[in-house]
């Protein structure tokens, strides 16, 4: 167990850990979604209300286009949504072997089920329960990204994050958010358009730093009041935040406000939430966080003071943790770690020198 940061370590980057080439060249493709549904080497993701479907294994359900024959390609780019996701290696069959003839790059899709496509009962916009899409909505078993995330292999990891994203991205912006009007899907699903003004939208994502504060103390208590009362052994600063269950302790982190650097986004939070200073700041990598359309920004983050003051809004408990403190910690429960799918749990990891106890 390393007593030192490594600050120049590769920082584990769960979610995004082998990104698929996105092929964006092939966005503005005419018919290109009817076309790839119809290829024997493309594989759909299905997404219904934030969830994914998955297979008898627990794995994300990759199906070949001819699962899904009777679904429309387009139905005025909405009901369902098609999204092109990119193209990878060539498909295999369930043992990795490759299929005959399929020497042609795999293309990624993800089809967007309507919210109501598991309806029993058709309303007067709603699915017919005989049609395809709700066949498809009641046939599978569904996992949101967090519960699925331990169990996807990297290229399953990054096409979960990305069709997530991208569907989040389209409920949330059916109408302009200039006029009011409806927006209509364009580009393979990586635009939209207002009917009215005709402006193209593009899908945003909102930057939040998070970060591992250090602090080592000068062992001083002067009576002075120029010594931090704190040992010489380097601590890690954790927080309960209070929407958390009890016992739960991760990293700070916070959005970026507008007109701010990355560096004091991470000073601000830290002072606003916990009345700690921060001197220097090291980037260490970053994160996808589609909830609904974050990207984490992790840092190393070196505390000047060790005074604690949590502001009770945000956070109701925070501590500073040595490594054999927060080990001992962890193994006995009295705190819980962020999962292994969070770049928190990287960050933490990280500094202590290995991996912790749990999940």
């Amino acid at each position: 167990m390393s007593t030192e940061h490594p600050p120049y370590r590769p920082l584990p980057q769960p979610l995004d850990a082998a990104p698929v080439d996105r092929a964006a060249h092939r966005r503005t493709e005419a018919g290109l979604v009817e076309r790839l549904v119809n290829e024997p080497a493309t594989r759909v993701l299905l997404v219904h209300r934030g969830r994914l479907a998955t297979g008898v294994d627990g794995a994300l359900a990759l199906l070949p286009g001819g699962a899904v024959v009777g679904v429309p390609a387009t139905h005025g780019g909405e009901r369902p949504r098609w999204l092109f996701l990119g193209e990878g290696e060539p498909a295999g069959d369930a043992a990795g072997r490759a299929e005959p003839g399929a020497d042609a790059p795999t293309s990624y899709l993800a089809l967007v089920l309507p919210d109501d496509a598991d309806a029993e009962e058709v309303d007067i916009e709603g699915v017919d329960p005989a049609e395809a899409l709700a066949v498809l909505a009641r046939t599978h078993t569904w996992s949101g990204l967090r519960e699925l995330s331990t169990r996807l292999d990297a290229t399953q990891a990054a096409l979960a994050t990305e069709a997530v994203a991208l569907a989040a991205w389209h409920a949330a912006h059916e109408r302009c958010p200039r006029c009011g009007e409806p927006t209509t899907l364009e580009n393979a699903g990586w635009t939209r358009r207002c009917v009215a003004q005709g402006t193209e939208l593009y899908p945003r994502t909102d930057p939040a730093v998070i970060m591992a504060v250090v602090h080592r103390g000068d062992g001083a208590d002067r009576k002075d009041g120029t010594g931090d009362g704190v040992d010489g052994d380097e601590r890690l600063l954790l927080g309960h935040a209070a929407h958390w269950p009890e016992r739960r302790f991760s990293t700070l982190a916070g959005y970026v406000e507008p007109g701010e650097s990355l560096e004091n986004a991470v000073r601000r939070e830290v002072r606003e939430e916990a009345g700690v200073e921060v001197g220097e700041v090291t980037y260490r990598g970053s994160q996808p966080w589609p909830y609904p359309a974050s990207l984490m920004l992790g840092f190393f983050a070196r505390a000047t003071t060790a005074a604690l003051h949590v502001d009770g809004v945000e956070l109701t408990d925070a501590r500073w943790f040595t490594r054999a403190e927060l080990e001992r910690d962890v193994r006995s429960g009295e705190v819980l770690l962020p999962g292994r799918a969070s770049i928190a749990r990287a960050l933490i990891e990280d500094w202590f020198g290995s991996e912790l106890p749990g999940a």
